[in-house]
């Protein structure tokens, strides 16, 4: 059978999308699909950032955008890409408003589904403040997911968002002067992912911090050599044990979390038609 790339485009969190498309892949059984998601996708700057990753992994892209703008874009991109788009609610939303005799809203977001899967992001999102900054690294077997990096680099915003996704997150700072606990080499149910910046950038983040805390700017937290040596370190860690890498530099937190999703869906996606 054949792998499918499906890509989940919204403009808001993207739950009510992603739990169609799971619905729907529950009636196709050991279907091999791959999901890429793409929250909070509101400006065309970010839609064509994306488009290059749907160009790279061509499939079927399912949509929810409220802006006809960003629809008519994704719609034109996706027709000369040759690749199937489709806007999951609009029949819904036709439909009602037909039986309403009322146009709909078109806000980004409006859509909300409160189900089971609420307590299982409330349990998540209890797991992840739990286990942040590497505490508690005796139940990381029971994480989906483990991020590693040096200080400042996004781990405990991401993983929160994360948890409110539903995932449940331990995160691990990366320190040369102390080494991860070997737990960390060994785990095989959760997706470990090492999350790495540029230098500079770190030091700029590292330096407002202090600042905001009303220390020194100037301590070896933020010197340009030392810096340099927990990335390089932090990197080659992440090269020997073959752990996916995110650099966030660049990156919000939703977009890291995205990437982060992404990697999750391929680590769990049958492999060969059969189940991990």
């Amino acid at each position: 059978m054949p792998r499918l790339n499906l890509h989940l485009l919204s403009d808001s969190t993207g739950e009510t999308l992603e739990a169609i498309a799971k619905a729907a892949l529950a009636q196709f059984e050991g279907a091999d699909v791959v999901r890429h998601f793409w929250p909070m996708v509101r400006s065309q700057q970010h839609l064509d950032r994306i488009m290059g990753d749907i160009a790279d992994n061509p499939g079927l892209v399912f949509y929810t955008m409220a802006s006809t703008e960003l629809r008519g874009k994704l719609v034109e991109r996706c027709r000369t890409l040759g690749l199937p788009v489709v806007s999951v609610l609009d029949s819904a939303v036709e439909a009602l408003e037909s039986a309403l005799g009322q146009h709909p809203r078109a806000r980004p977001g409006r859509q909300h589904i409160m189900d089971e899967a609420y307590f299982a992001r409330v349990d998540a999102i209890q797991f992840t403040i739990a286990h942040d900054d590497g505490v508690m690294w005796e139940d990381w077997e029971e994480a989906d997911i483990v991020l590693a990096g040096v200080s400042r680099s996004s781990k405990t915003p991401t993983s929160i968002y994360l948890a409110n996704r539903g995932f449940k997150v331990a995160n691990i700072p990366i320190v040369v002067e102390s080494p991860p606990p070997t737990a960390l080499f060994g785990l095989k149910h959760p997706l470990v992912v090492g999350l790495t910046t540029a230098p500079d950038r770190l030091i700029q983040v590292r330096r407002n911090r202090l600042l905001s805390l009303n220390q020194a700017p100037e301590t070896a937290y933020v010197d340009q050599d030392r810096v340099a040596r927990e990335v390089q370190y932090a990197r080659r860690m992440f090269a020997d044990n073959d752990w996916p890498v995110i650099d966030v530099t660049r990156r919000s937190i939703e977009e890291t979390a995205a990437a982060v999703i992404n990697l999750y869906n391929e680590f769990r996606a049958p492999k060969d038609g059969r189940a991990d």
